[in-house]
This record gives structure tokens, sequence and C-alpha cells, in this order.
């Protein structure tokens, strides 16, 4: 090997360290699992007040199921999940409710409606009062930044680069 692809291997080595991912993975882990996560059990519940169980799932920093105070709506439902997260699509919030003969029933509406009102309204809003068993669903979809398609380019990059001068060694000999 000579001293010019010695010293472009150095540089490229240095670069994928320098503008790596800083976080620490294991080994095999795959790409799209490490920004999410599990579902847990959360309790809120008010001991003077009558309490249900609902759920919380999607697009919110802490998806699971909730133990909360009858009087809680949907915002305090988000606000309990931390938030949605910056891939939530607000404009598409579903509630799913399961009633007593088995039939289901889906609520849609949109939250950005409702929290970038420019005035009041004297009429009742469209969002459902929670009832137990009750399934809030936010939508939303991964969304890849400048640092992740940096991070595939320089990996792949890297990968093309070790495999020319593997097939350069080679046939060199």
């Amino acid at each position: 090997m000579n001293k010019r692809n010695l010293i472009f291997l150095i540089l490229i080595v240095l670069t994928s360290v320098l503008f790596g991912q800083a976080k620490k993975y294991e080994i095999g882990t795959p790409y799209s699992n490490i920004t999410t996560r599990t579902g847990g059990f959360y309790d809120f519940s008010d001991p003077q007040s009558v309490n249900i169980k609902v759920s919380v799932w999607g697009f919110v920093r802490y998806p699971g199921k909730y133990v909360i105070p009858v009087y809680s709506d949907v915002s305090d439902l988000l606000s309990y999940s931390g938030g949605p997260t910056d891939n939530a699509h607000m404009d598409d919030l579903r509630l799913y409710r399961i009633l007593k003969d088995s039939t289901q029933i889906m609520y849609k509406f949109n939250w950005n409606d409702l929290l970038w009102e420019d005035s009041l309204h004297t009429q009742k809003l469209k969002v459902p009062k929670l009832k137990a068993g009750d399934i809030l669903l936010v939508p939303g979809s991964r969304r890849l930044y400048f640092r992740d398609y940096f991070s595939m380019a320089l990996s792949l990059v890297s990968v093309l680069i070790s495999l020319s001068i593997l097939i350069l060694n080679i046939t060199r000999k």
C-alpha cells in the first residue's frame, strides 16, 4: 500500500470517527429500533376521585397504559404522556372506544384546529370525553434530518472505499 492510499484511508477513518453518531448502541441493533420507545404503565390516579384506565399509543414521548382521574380530557392525557413528538401528525388524532356490545367507535379530530384557534367559540368542541378503556392513537411518520442522511451516506462511502481497497489489494498480488 502506498503513502497516498494510507493517508486517504486515515482521513476516512478520522472523518467517520468525528462525524459518526455519538450514541453508543449494541452491535446488531436495527437502525429503525433506535429511536422507538416501549410502552409502560403510568399511574396518575387521584385518590379523591374515580379513576379510569386508558391507553396512548403512537408518536408521544411515553406511550403506554395510564390510570387517570375520570375528569381528565384528551389534553390532560397528552400532557401525561409527555406530549407529542416532533414526528406526530396532530391533525389526525384518533380516539378508539369499544362499547358494551363489542362494537367499536373511532373519533377523529384535528388537534391543530383546537390549539391554534384565533378566537373563542361558544359552541361545544368536537373532542370526545374520555371513558374507561379508550385508546388514543397519535399517528406520525419518521423524519430524517441532515445528520441521519450524512451518517447513512458516510457509512455507505466507507464500505465502498473499504471494498475497493480490498479488491485492489487482492488483484495486485
